[in-house]
């Protein structure tokens, strides 16, 4: 999902403190697809080799390929949307190649997890924060103004175009077998004020929209000869909302080192578990 400019900073400043050299570019059996939620921004260590697409050695595709023992390209950026699969991405280091340029007929294996960025949903979590309930009016009264749920619709008209990219990627990886992997639980139900500043039916219209993109990404999925990895289900119980060491993602106030409102490096261990889980069978 797209992160902030502050979280870019801090992102590169780290990676100019880090030491050893930039990790090379190859072309691997399994190549990794996708946004913030499968690239890890702020885990150390960073990924020197893209420093603008704040990408984590530990993220989750880092941690499958180690699980399979298959060598990995992996071109997960940041603020990625489904239009970044074809054309140049914009980052605070300059531009990256589209991602679908890392494909080949030598591809055995690919990820991606996309379209948060495409509907909006961090940006809607984040104009959803009440730091006084009762006061502020809930945010969903705003979304689903005249009758209209404008993430919905943001869904629904999205839907197809992730369908196409899935035909893209087998045409430019025709070889391979493909994985889509979903978003998180974030939130429980009626969520967790103050921990989460969202009022309960904003928790509930936030996470319900986070569904709603993980229906359309597994019809999708289903109807473009792909594999569904369910996040979600799996996440259940280690929301935003619990205990360092027990969630496996951060609030607006991170408790580790990562992103707000992204995996932190339990929920990548996880998140890499399920998809190497997914991909041996």
């Amino acid at each position: 999902m797209r992160t902030t400019a502050f979280i870019a900073i801090m992102v590169t400043a780290l990676a100019s403190a880090a030491a050893g050299p930039a990790a090379a570019s190859t072309t691997g059996e399994y190549v990794a697809l996708g946004d913030s939620a499968a690239a890890g921004p702020l885990i150390l260590p960073p990924d020197l080799s893209s420093p603008g697409c704040l990408r984590s050695l530990l993220d989750y595709p880092h941690v499958a390929t180690k699980e399979l023992g298959v060598p990995l390209t992996d071109v997960t950026c940041s603020g990625a949307t489904t239009a970044d699969m074809t054309a140049p991405q914009q980052t605070s280091s300059g531009a990256v190649p589209p991602q679908l340029n890392a494909l080949s007929e030598r591809t055995r294996t690919v990820t991606v997890t996309i379209g948060g960025n495409d509907v909006g949903l961090v940006g809607a979590a984040t104009s959803c924060i009440n730091l006084l309930p009762g006061i502020n009016p809930d945010c969903v009264d705003r979304y689903t103004a005249g009758g209209h749920d404008q993430l919905a619709e943001k869904i629904a008209a999205f839907e197809p175009v992730w369908g196409e990219l899935l035909e893209a990627i087998h045409t430019h990886a025709p070889n391979a077998a493909v994985y889509v992997a979903g978003y998180g639980t974030y939130l429980p139900h009626n969520g967790c004020w103050p921990i989460a500043p969202l009022t309960p039916r904003d928790a509930n219209y936030i996470q319900g929209s986070i569904d709603k993109t993980n229906a359309a990404l597994a019809r999708q999925a289903a109807a473009h000869d792909a594999h569904y990895v369910d996040v979600r289900t799996a996440s259940i119980g280690h929301d935003v909302c619990k205990l360092p060491g027990v969630k496996w993602f951060e609030g607006v106030l991170p408790t580790s080192v990562a992103a707000p409102m992204h995996p932190n490096a339990d929920g990548m261990a996880a998140i890499g578990g399920l998809v190497a889980a997914a991909i041996s069978g």
